[in-house]
């Protein structure tokens, strides 16, 4: 094993016995992100000989599984995501607000997660829209870019969205940009309570129609009057909705959603050591003011809570609502971009096309820096063929 632990090493090492030990309770989701991780930069996967143009040097470079539950797979992914995103930020203050679920949805949540994240998405997404376009508060039509979330640091299940929301909108009529006041965005309190109320309805209306399934110990929840009276009681308790600090710029908008886009339960970097059946790694226990401790858990709880985290097939985990829709984006933009240039707003800083900075080489040498190109390829399962190549995937 290296010397600086990966999850892949985790899931080559011991992945064979947890699916053994857990052959009759692990889905086809989990079995295909373990198998994908752990077959991720290997010559399973074939790959491609590359060369240095400048030096000469020559180096194996194994195929990625490109599973987005693979740590190692998300950074170029992220990189080609926020290069698009780039372009459709706007001059204004950015905010993050963020939406979680009570522990008691949750566990319904973890076994119907298809259909509860669209809720999820569906409830968050209409509150911030609803509050924002009430006279009352904003005024306005708003764009969001929503995140789906489902660990806390410590791998706990813990299902949450993040919003990230431009400080403004468009005016009802669309003839005027509306920002909102310095420093606040909305009232927290009064979107926890929309959300609540539309979260709750929208679950009503999916267990009426049949979408919600339950078992082990939800299974009692599979009888009307039981499944009201936890209703009932959710619907008492305060769920947490929070809003940070706006961002400085588009730029910190940028790096920010880097962040947060393509994460992933856990990142190779979080993890110390893997020995003697066990895994430490290191996390922050916000309860505590976010104080950095380590957590050692026996490698088969370590993998479990990592599968906790698996999304359903074909589930979209980032998703554009309001202005930023993808309907109709290009267009809203353009008009927003003209009404903030409207030199008679004098609290708008007019908008300035910045040039994009040039991308990383997406291949480079690791002698020299210079750019490799691609000598010869091989599939999966192949050994490549040819000179002694000196593998330094």
């Amino acid at each position: 094993m290296s010397a600086r632990p990966e999850v892949a090493d985790i899931f080559r090492r011991h992945g064979e016995a947890y699916r053994q030990a857990h052959d009759g309770h692990l889905g086809r989701v989990e079995r295909r992100v373990m198998g994908a991780i752990e077959l991720c930069r290997t010559a399973e996967l074939g790959g491609h000989v590359e060369g240095c143009r400048s030096c000469g040097a020559i180096r194996v470079a194994y195929n990625s599984c490109r599973n987005r539950h693979c740590p190692k797979c998300q950074g170029q992914a992220c990189r080609e995501w926020l290069a698009a995103r780039q372009g459709e930020l706007l001059p204004v203050p950015y905010f993050h607000v963020v939406f979680t679920l009570p522990v008691q949805i949750a566990a319904i949540t973890f076994q119907n997660k298809a259909a509860v994240y669209t809720i999820l998405f569906k409830a968050a997404a209409e509150t911030l829209r609803t509050i924002a376009a009430d006279s009352k508060h904003l005024g306005a039509e708003i764009g969001l870019v929503g995140v789906l979330h489902s660990w806390g640091q410590n791998l706990h299940y813990h299902p949450h969205i993040h919003c990230i929301v431009p400080g403004g909108g468009l005016s009802p009529d669309g003839t005027r940009w509306i920002s909102c006041r310095p420093g606040f965005f909305l009232p927290v309190r009064v979107l926890s309570r929309l959300f609540r109320r539309l979260f709750l309805e929208e679950l009503r209306t999916a267990y009426e129609a049949g979408k919600l399934s339950f078992f082990g110990n939800l299974a009692d929840l599979a009888a009307p009057a039981v499944f009201k009276r936890r209703v009932g009681e959710v619907r008492r308790l305060d769920w947490v909705v929070y809003a940070k600090p706006p961002f400085g710029g588009p730029e910190q908008v940028l790096a920010y959603l880097g962040r947060y886009t393509h994460r992933v339960a856990i990142a190779n970097s979080r993890l110390v050591s893997t020995a003697n059946g066990e895994v430490a790694f290191r996390w922050r226990d916000y309860r505590h003011g976010g104080k950095a401790k380590l957590m050692t858990l026996d490698v088969h709880e370590f993998i479990r809570r990592f599968l906790l985290h698996t999304l359903p097939d074909g589930f979209h985990r980032i998703r554009h609502y309001g202005f930023l829709a993808n309907s109709h984006r290009a267009a809203k933009l353009d008009l927003c971009r003209r009404l903030l240039a409207n030199p008679q707003q004098d609290n708008i800083e007019p908008h300035v096309e910045s040039t994009p900075a040039p991308l990383a080489l997406a291949h480079r040498c690791p002698c020299c820096g210079g750019s490799m190109v691609t000598l010869a390829i091989w599939r999966c399962g192949q050994a490549p063929q040819g000179p002694l190549w000196d593998d330094t995937s």
